[in-house]
């Protein structure tokens, strides 16, 4: 482990960060080597200039989220003198006697663009894997190291909004036109020279080693304060936001009050501005959930926690999807733009030939955008053979069926076209809710069958839901991971049961929302306090959006499953939504209307019936109970889950949670909010909940497991 220092014949210094472990990162061990390493840069006597890289495949990674995570009222004024002597020692870097110029040979994001941005000049190898950014909001932290502030200074507020306020993450040419860096290299091996080459040409020149915010008469790009425009978005930002994050994540709210305090303070007070803004972030619990959920627990999963170590990796080549409309399609897009051959059979070549449509029309608005070539669009619409004909569906290694969720059509499907597969071929259902187990009873291999559930719209949604039935193999289980990661998603893997994890816990949500305008509480403020929750959308709009027929169709299904619902949580719901359809045609936005109603114009407004039937004057049910009631209900199931092992892993509930079902950022995933709401508090609440709403609200026993034995859910 070591920084280290190589001084060349032109009185060049190449310091190569290479630290213990697979990334450099700002540990408890950088400080000490980088203030080593200043000291032997300021006791040089002949000194032309200084270039700062890396020995690893990223730049820099960052902080060190288990040091923040750490962070306690106790030792916050520590952490907060750290980043100060942190800082102190970037300002040494930058305000050295010599031009210093970092070459980016891989990623720099947060903390390492921060070190970056304490060089005087910035190159980056011109890759696909190098990307530069601030992505601390996503984790409800702000760039903490000197990148809030000076993201302002280069960019100016509105310039620096998009990466410190919205984490966006860009590649090397994108940050060039931006002014984040000042040239790229196309070869990697020129990263170097090309530094080298600079400093030698600015070796005598102290404009080029002083920074911007040391530069007397620097005028930061869009004006100050006063600037009439700036002071408009200084008026507008906060509220914005506010909106935008409904006030349930402090972390862009205080990234924009930092930045505009930038405009207002000297740099060096700025500085600890920003410092002080991270310092009071670290000890939120929406940071503490969103480090532990979207950093550890993503690692873990996409690291393949959940994958059979013993199978070496499957790589599809040729895949089969069954049913072209909105699941098939947005499969057949997303397998295609992996370089996958695809096969997208319908009942009709014309029907086949509208999904591939579909794809066609998402790959016209890339190009339209730049953001594609159009001999890349052709690329991958070559791979999609559309197809009303079973014969072109052999040699598929996978096939995907996405028709109706009918347990006898799935049957019929599987037995038909089962033989069509390659030798070893894996065969996955797209079933959202129907056990595994049951649809393998078809296959003449259940081993070699397993759910693969894809999230509305495929080519949006970044999750897929990895189902094993009781037979399913390890083999099936590592085809299934392997394609998903194949094509660009991350998945979790759950055991089988009706709805599985995702369906059946976000059921729970919009069965309680159903549960409160049966107690006449306004269908308006049912819908707003599920958003302020923190969920997308409300339940009854939900409820419309995907249909109320939908809905009645899937408890017929259960019905003929052998599935009672009268007397369990789902018989209220059900009530509603035959009412809904049966006494009044309300089917749902696409059947004419449903708990709303539509208009021409793109209006929507509360069908006036909901009063008649639902509408109660003397509701006392209180805005925090409503609220606790549509996320505990989804908490509870999720727990339930685990305690009954439908869900394999914590981590797979609270990726699965947010990524799959927009279960609230802030909670860090339906399971990590246990932990920083309390274990204790969590079940007194339950106590609650349940003496004044029913035993649905009780917490499963394995809370109580957990405080016994002074643990909590990692």
């Amino acid at each position: 482990m070591s920084f280290n220092y190589e001084k060349d014949s032109n009185n060049i210094v190449t310091v190569t960060m290479d630290m213990d472990g697979p990334v450099n990162s700002m540990s408890a061990a950088f400080l000490p080597m980088f203030v080593e390493t200043l000291d032997r840069l300021e006791a040089e006597s002949e000194l032309n200039g200084v270039v700062l890289t890396s020995a690893k495949s990223t730049f820099f990674a960052g902080g060190d989220l288990n040091m923040l995570c750490a962070v306690t009222p106790e030792t916050v004024d520590e952490f907060f003198q750290g980043m100060c002597d942190t800082k102190a020692a970037m300002r040494r870097l930058e305000t050295l006697n010599a031009p210093v110029c970092a070459a980016i040979n891989g990623a720099a994001l947060g903390g390492g663009l921060e070190l970056a941005l304490s060089c005087h000049h910035r190159i980056a190898w011109n890759h696909r894997s190098v990307q530069l950014g601030f992505p601390e909001v996503t984790l409800g932290l702000l760039p903490g190291g000197g990148g809030n502030v000076k993201a302002v200074y280069l960019l100016g507020l509105m310039g620096a909004n998009e990466y410190i306020v919205e984490g966006k993450r860009v590649a090397p040419e994108r940050a060039l036109a931006s002014g984040l860096i000042d040239a790229v290299v196309d070869d990697k091996d020129s990263l170097a020279s090309a530094a080298k080459e600079w400093v030698m040409a600015n070796k005598d020149d102290e404009a080029a080693r002083t920074q911007p915010w040391d530069t007397k008469g620097y005028k930061i790009p869009g004006g100050n304060i006063r600037n009439p425009q700036v002071a408009q978005m200084v008026t507008m930002g906060a509220p914005m936001i506010r909106k935008n994050t409904r006030g349930l994540l402090p972390a862009p709210e205080k990234i924009f009050d930092v930045a505009v305090q930038a405009l207002t303070v000297d740099f060096e007070t700025a500085m600890r501005i920003e410092s002080r803004g991270l310092a009071e972030l670290a000890l939120t619990p929406q940071a503490k959930n969103m480090i532990n959920t979207f950093f550890f627990q993503m690692n873990k999963i996409n690291g393949g926690a959940s994958r059979p170590k013993d199978v070496p990796p499957q790589v599809t080549e040729k895949v089969g999807v069954l049913g072209a409309g909105m699941m098939g399609q947005g499969i057949a897009y997303s397998s295609a733009m992996a370089g996958i051959q695809v096969v997208l059979k319908d009942i009709s070549l014309e029907a086949a030939e509208k999904g591939k449509a579909y794809t066609e029309a998402l790959l016209q608005k890339r190009v339209d955008q730049g953001r594609m070539t159009t001999e890349k669009m052709a690329d991958v619409l070559s791979l999609i053979h559309p197809s009303a004909s079973n014969e072109d569906l052999k040699g598929c290694d996978l096939i995907i069926e996405a028709v109706f969720e009918n347990m006898k059509l799935k049957h019929e499907i599987t037995k038909e076209l089962e033989p069509m597969l390659s030798e070893g071929g894996i065969w996955g259902s797209n079933t959202s809710t129907l056990p595994i187990t049951q649809l393998a009873e078809a296959s003449a291999n259940a081993e070699n069958f397993i759910g693969i559930h894809f999230f509305s719209p495929v080519d949006k949604m970044p999750l897929v839901e990895i189902i094993m039935g009781e037979k399913t193999g390890d083999v099936a289980l590592a085809k299934a991971f392997d394609y998903t990661k194949q094509i660009k998603k991350t998945p979790i893997v759950v055991n089988d049961s009706l709805g599985f994890f995702t369906s059946r816990t976000f059921g729970t949500y919009l069965d309680e929302g159903v549960r409160l305008l049966v107690e006449g509480v306004n269908p308006i403020r049912i819908d707003n306090l599920g958003k302020a929750v923190g969920m997308p959308v409300g339940p009854l709009t939900v409820y419309d959006e995907v249909s109320l027929e939908l809905s009645r169709k899937a408890q017929e299904t259960w019905k003929e499953m052998g599935v009672a619902i009268e007397d369990d949580d789902r018989s209220i719901t059900a009530d509603v939504v035959e009412t809904m359809i049966g006494d009044h045609g309300r089917g749902g936005r696409y059947h004419g209307g449903g708990f709303y109603e539509y208009g021409a114009d793109g209006s929507k407004h509360i069908w006036p019936g909901l009063f008649d039937l639902y509408g109660k004057d003397d509701v006392a049910i209180t805005d925090h109970d409503a609220k606790d009631r549509m996320l505990f209900r989804q908490v509870i199931e999720a727990l339930k889950c685990l305690e009954t092992g439908v869900l394999r892993s914590v981590a797979d509930g609270n990726i699965g949670s947010i990524m799959g079902i927009g279960a609230p950022a802030w909670t860090g995933g339906l399971i990590q909010f246990i932990n920083t709401y309390g274990l204790q508090n969590f079940i007194d609440r339950c106590s609650e909940l349940s003496t004044q709403y029913g035993d649905r609200f009780e917490a499963p026993a394995i809370v109580a497991e957990k405080l016994a034995a002074g643990e909590t859910f990692a």
